[in-house]
């Protein structure tokens, strides 16, 4: 029975099972939460709004009006304009409608630069989801490299371990000599503080990931090894033009340029008239004798600008600057993109390249460890030798899992550089 009660303790006090996390669920975690992403949603929403608020003047404007007036007898309002309108007695009800009827294609313009604004934001949206995306791959596979790094130091301490016992059980026979000793205990201790740096750099890698996909709680995860992508393509050529298509970047850099070109346009259509009509209707029930019982009126208001110190001039050449500013902007945007898409290539293809180098590289390393060790083993050759050579070993393990991850990543990078990371 006390066994039992002891079984039952060390299974609740086990650590539970590390959560199996793929890089798709990580993908979607961060799409679903990142609040980057949700505060785009929201800037994209509110310019839809714009809109509205823009072709709102199409619509008529209705009001309606409650008001109530008392006075002295022969009452006018004398200061503060140069009419004096008579105030009448009453209490009246009544409803205002007022409608533009043109101002010769500035709200129009008004409208599309608004609609241009907002698909802009749509796809601000979309540049921010791939920002997202190639942060969380990044974090994903630098996970996975750190996972990798540990186990090589985990096995480097078990392996030098193995040969500082074996060392000291032969200078204890005097077969080994107190030098031996110190370097198989030196080496060891580096391989200690490999694990160590080891542990820390996955916590800290654990970390990154919970940040890429929007979560303030960091987890350990068992992540699934993703299937090694295909070799990058032999010319850029092509990668760039895809880009210049699909990122949304440029997308959003040509629909801004061309909203601010449209406002410009808006900003010139200030000098044209404008047309209005107002009509009001209501009942006065109680009121002076002076007055009828309802009233009803309707009118047309045009305006024409003449001058006001050359303030919508200099508004139209204010936005025409702007547009300008806007059309270099998107040609920056585009430059910037393919000088990226060409470094993403360069670096994908290296990266590709170091896979069978690194795997040469182990190989030959672990042919010399184990010539050092059988040399060592037959007093041909000093612990120097087998130190080195177990070194050599240890950063050749740790090339080819690094070469491994960082090529996954600089395909994720190439993949978010032309657009196709969504």
């Amino acid at each position: 029975m006390r066994r039992a009660f002891v079984l039952i303790g060390l299974l609740a006090a086990a650590p539970a099972a590390a959560q199996t996390l793929t890089l798709k669920q990580a993908e979607d975690a961060a799409l679903q939460h990142h609040p980057q992403i949700q505060q785009q949603q929201a800037s994209a929403k509110a310019a839809a709004e714009v809109v509205r608020e823009t072709r709102s003047t199409y619509f008529p404007t209705v009001y309606g009006s409650v008001t109530g007036a008392d006075s002295q007898n022969a009452s006018r309002i004398a200061a503060g304009g140069l009419n004096n309108p008579v105030i009448y007695d009453r209490f009246a009800t009544g409803v205002t409608i007022s409608q533009m009827v043109t101002d010769f294609g500035r709200t129009h313009a008004l409208s599309e630069s608004a609609s241009l604004f907002a698909q802009a934001q749509d796809q601000t949206v979309s540049s921010r989801k791939a920002d997202v995306l190639v942060r969380v791959d990044r974090a994903y596979f630098n996970v996975m490299r750190a996972q990798a790094v540990q186990r090589v130091a985990l096995d480097t301490v078990d392996t030098r371990k193995v040969v500082a016992d074996q060392v000291t059980a032969l200078a204890a026979s005097n077969l080994k000599s107190g030098l031996d000793v110190s370097f198989a205990n030196v080496n060891l201790s580096e391989a200690r503080l490999l694990l160590v740096q080891a542990q820390n750099d996955l916590k800290g890698a654990y970390a990154d990931l919970a940040a890429a996909m929007g979560s303030s709680e960091e987890r350990e995860y068992t992540l699934v090894e993703e299937q090694q992508p295909p070799p990058p393509p032999q010319d850029e050529t092509a990668l760039i033009a895809a880009a210049m298509r699909d990122r949304p970047e440029v997308a959003a850099a040509r629909f801004s340029s061309e909203a601010v070109a449209r406002f410009a346009d808006a900003e010139g259509d200030l000098a044209l008239p404008s047309i209005s009509a107002v009509g009001a209707f209501g009942a006065i029930p109680y009121r002076q004798d002076t007055l009828n019982d309802h009233y009803a009126a309707v009118g047309v208001n045009v305006n024409v600008p003449v001058f006001n110190g050359s303030l919508y001039p200099a508004r139209h050449a204010e936005a025409m600057f702007r547009a300008e500013a806007e059309r270099q902007r998107l040609l920056d945007i585009q430059n910037q993109i393919s000088r990226d898409v060409r470094v993403a290539w360069l670096d994908a293809r290296s990266a590709f390249e170091r896979l069978a180098l690194t795997d040469q590289l182990l190989e030959q390393a672990t042919q010399a460890l184990d010539l050092a060790q059988a040399r060592y083993n037959l007093g041909l050759s000093s612990i120097v030798e087998l130190t080195q050579a177990q070194l050599s070993k240890t950063q050749a393990e740790i090339a080819q899992a690094s070469a491994r991850f960082e090529y996954q990543t600089r395909t994720s990078v190439l993949k978010y550089q032309t657009g196709a990371l969504r």
